[in-house]
């Protein structure tokens, strides 16, 4: 339902606004810019996502079908299960799910987004196989998504080849802010949603995967600075996320030799339910990327950006990070508007201005909530979220702000 009443939200704010701006403002090109951009929204919704999606979708997803039938997904179900079995308490031990999701989320850790949302909508689906109420997301999905929409990334390779491109200084110093806040995210969206489904955090396998993956990423972040010069940083993470890409096919396809699959038949069978995905999801993304268009385009964000500083002068407070706040407003509606308001923050104040910093911090921190709900959902055909949209914003918002205090402590 929150889905449902966002949508609908972002509607009727855009009207409003452009209403009182043709009536007070006398900006008679409003209501032809949003025009505008509903048609060109609904129009790149599929052309730019949804159709190159089907490549992506068809290809993964076969992949991922050998390796199911090579038997790695349930290799890898067994090494997380103890600790999946404890925050996805309604997915049986050594379910596909289990194996999916870890895939899903080890491709968001290394940044390979290509990969990433057809491993996603993979284990969204196994998870849809399980739910009971098919329009209604089980507790198992809000925890998958709300976990993926903190985007938990290791590597923010884009972000740093886009600060190299506008010839930053040092492009690799929001390396490790990025991850702070990222991190900060994913354990604010987790705890959120483990409390509301009376979770025990304090079960010792929960504990120890936690300190586990803390100190993991304390580790890399100590390598990447003590042993790798800014340039190597930036190469590094190239080379280790492309090698892992083409690592993950090719160890399948291995395994399935060794257990004798037909893998060719394997794979078209996985890449016909990729194809059958992509199409189910356009209507779904139709609607909400024309909505968050409307909302943009309408000027609310600038409003809300009017207000926040406002409010943050008055207090007698630092207004340089307000300059970067269009980001953070951004990244949950929509990934390449949040991207294109980074680099327009950059290119304004400067790459290695406080606010150009921030902007690409902010980018790093989560990731687009909006979008992969109607996406991840939408593949599966539920209407109902429940709170699901709340819990990923809360996340979306605990980045925010450890972005900010993170900003302050390395860039002053």
């Amino acid at each position: 339902m929150a889905l449902n009443y966002i949508w609908v939200a972002f509607f009727i704010i855009a009207f409003v606004i452009a209403l009182f701006k043709l009536i007070f403002l006398g900006d008679t090109e409003i209501f032809a810019t949003l025009v505008e951009g509903m048609f060109s929204s609904s129009k790149s919704s599929v052309m730019d996502i949804a159709l190159p999606l089907v490549g992506a979708m068809a290809f993964w997803l076969g992949i991922m079908n050998i390796g199911e039938k090579a038997g790695a997904i349930n290799f890898l179900s067994r090494i997380v299960g103890p600790f999946f079995n404890r925050l996805f308490p309604e997915v049986p031990k050594d379910h596909p799910a289990v194996g999916q999701m870890m895939m899903n989320f080890s491709a968001n850790l290394l940044g390979l987004d290509n990969a990433a949302t057809p491993l996603g909508l993979k284990a969204m689906g196994s998870l849809q196989e399980l739910n009971k109420d098919k329009d209604t997301a089980s507790n198992a999905q809000i925890m998958f998504l709300v976990l993926h929409t903190s985007g938990l990334q290791l590597l923010p390779v884009t972000i740093i080849a886009q600060r190299a491109i506008l010839n930053a200084q040092d492009p690799t110093d929001v390396f490790i802010p990025c991850i702070i806040a990222t991190y900060v995210a994913t354990v604010a969206g987790m705890l959120l949603v483990a409390v509301k489904q009376r979770i025990n955090l304090f079960d010792r396998v929960i504990l120890s995967w936690l300190g586990g993956l803390t100190l993991f990423i304390t580790g890399v972040i100590w390598y990447f600075t003590a042993y790798l010069t800014k340039a190597q940083i930036s190469e590094v993470s190239k080379i280790v996320s492309n090698l892992l890409i083409f690592a993950i096919p090719v160890v399948f396809i291995i395994g399935a030799l060794v257990k004798k699959v037909n893998i060719f038949e394997a794979f078209v069978d996985g890449a016909k339910a990729g194809f059958e995905t992509s199409v189910k999801i356009i209507p779904y993304l139709v609607g909400m990327l024309v909505a968050i268009s409307l909302f943009r385009n309408s000027g609310a964000l600038g409003y809300i950006n009017d207000g926040v500083r406002y409010a943050v002068a008055a207090m007698n407070l630092d207004t340089r990070f307000v300059d970067a706040m269009p980001v953070a407003y951004l990244k949950p509606l929509s990934g390449s508007g949040s991207k294109a308001m980074m680099i327009e923050t950059m290119k304004t104040y400067g790459v290695d201005s406080f606010p150009g910093r921030l902007g690409c911090v902010f980018n790093g921190s989560a990731d687009t909530t909006f979008y992969i709900v109607a996406l991840y959902f939408g593949s599966v055909g539920i209407k109902k979220s429940r709170y699901a949209i709340p819990a990923g914003l809360v996340a979306d918002l605990a980045g925010v702000i450890a972005a900010i205090f993170v900003a302050y402590l390395f860039f002053g």
